[in-house]
């Protein structure tokens, strides 16, 4: 990111220049993270495509503690006028604000970074409008396989950022994303959905995708209502990812402390089956939210969050892990840790012999709305969405329609008792932290009527 201000300065100059201002003027720790980032959007619908946008953005972010006083804002306007501006009201800001007598600092540098070639394709920065002819092959192969129509979005991106602090750490970094997500149907009430991501043209794995949404929608005409009750539930992958998401915020340190986490007090103890084993992974290959440091600059890592049903760790910045008299595990956000790739470890098993296993259950393509009733127990309920089918004595007997899900997290995942060996990265709504998972096994899942 070199775009030069009014002021003549490109980015990284405007950060220095920030940086050394707030300095002057008693900042105790200054974090500064400029982004650049261009996407191209691709919307179809009916079969059509029907809207393409270019997307650019840019701007400073901007954190300053002061005695304890912790204050972040944005700059969208890259001149020093507006920079100067900015500095005034931070300064004032921090000044009225109350102290955070948990605040502990940030990492100090240097650091060495290592980044992987393939969260970078040049490919993708110069797809432009072949991203259209992307789109128009997938809605082909959708009606190949079946479907009377689709629908979904294509969003091709590349980025940029320079992270700069002042305890010592300086990193640039770039990278680019590939998103498709397609929902197709055979009728009003028979549809099917899945996503594709990438950070790379070599990685992105769109046929199967646009392959597995036309045949749930093939499969789930004339679906029929289904009884309350306990069943054997087969999560496929979007859903299971749904599920996953609420396991990965509530492994942050931030969820913890305020009373948002059903792992509280749980570190050490069981929370899952030995099926489950769950980290965090911010050096993933194909990670779509891999990236060389966290928000403060450590370097990235794994952490395993559940080691064989076994709760290991929560998530830390620098801050936090000295207050818990622990290390940092790379995940700031420095005001809430975050997550960058949640990743569950595959089974042995696939979808067949899973269905063959049940005597009487549901499989479950998708699901939408979930919602907690209490976050602090884990109790929450979600509605299956798309297609959603019947198990009888091992075979898939028929689709189903008005279902909901209500059961709590902690169960679920201690009822886990198998997982398949193949596994797919998901991203999307519902789902803002990508995570790959393979499909789940899980007994005696609650299931109640959904109300429309």
């Amino acid at each position: 990111m070199t775009a030069a201000t009014k002021k003549g300065m490109d980015v990284e100059e405007l950060s220095r220049y920030v940086l050394t201002e707030l300095q002057k003027k008693g900042a105790d720790d200054v974090v500064i993270t400029s982004y650049g980032k261009s996407s191209l959007l691709v919307k179809f619908s009916n079969n059509l495509v029907n809207t393409t946008k270019t997307v650019d953005q840019a701007g400073l972010s901007v954190f300053i503690s002061m005695d304890r006083k912790l204050v972040t804002t944005n700059i969208f306007d890259l001149t020093r006028n507006s920079a100067d501006e900015s500095i005034k009201k931070l300064i004032s800001f921090v000044k009225s604000a109350e102290k955070n007598e948990d605040y502990n600092g940030i990492a100090e540098g240097k650091f060495r970074y290592q980044t992987k070639p393939e969260w970078y394709d040049p490919k993708v920065e110069k797809l432009g409008e072949k991203s259209i002819d992307y789109v128009k092959d997938a809605i082909d192969l959708s009606l190949r396989e079946g479907a009377k129509r689709s629908a979904g979005v294509l969003e091709s991106s590349s980025f940029n950022s320079y992270l700069l602090t002042s305890n010592g750490v300086e990193n640039r970094e770039k990278g680019t994303k590939l998103y498709l997500s397609i929902r197709s149907f055979t009728d009003k009430d028979a549809s099917g959905h899945m996503v594709a991501v990438s950070r790379n043209l070599a990685g992105f794995n769109w046929r199967p995708a646009v392959m597995k949404a036309a045949e749930i929608a093939r499969t789930s005409r004339k679906p029929v209502s289904c009884e309350s009750g306990k069943y054997d539930v087969v999560f496929d992958y979007l859903p299971f990812a749904n599920i996953l998401g609420t396991v990965g915020s509530a492994a942050s340190i931030f969820s913890v402390e305020t009373g948002l986490s059903f792992l509280k007090g749980l570190q050490g103890k069981r929370v899952g089956s030995d099926a489950i084993t769950f980290a965090d992974d911010a050096t993933l290959s194909n990670g779509l939210n891999s990236e060389s440091c966290d928000g403060e600059g450590v370097p990235s890592q794994r952490n395993v969050i559940i080691d064989r049903g076994i709760l290991k760790t929560y998530l830390h910045n620098t801050s936090t892990a000295k207050k818990y008299k622990v290390k940092t595990t790379a995940n700031a956000g420095i005001i809430a840790p975050t997550a960058f790739n949640l990743v569950l470890e595959p089974g042995n098993l696939n979808k067949e012999s899973m269905i063959s296993s049940i005597k009487r259950g549901i499989y479950i393509t998708n699901v939408w709305y979930t919602r907690f009733q209490n976050y602090a127990t884990g109790d929450f309920s979600t509605i299956p969405r798309d297609g959603a089918f019947l198990i009888e004595n091992g075979k898939i007997k028929h689709p189903l329609k008005d279902l909901r899900v209500s059961d709590n997290v902690l169960n679920i995942l201690k009822s886990t008792e198998a997982l398949t060996k193949e596994r797919w990265q998901i991203f999307g709504w519902e789902v803002d932290t990508p995570t790959v998972t393979p499909m789940a096994l899980v007994r005696n899942v609650n299931i109640t009527r959904s109300e429309k």
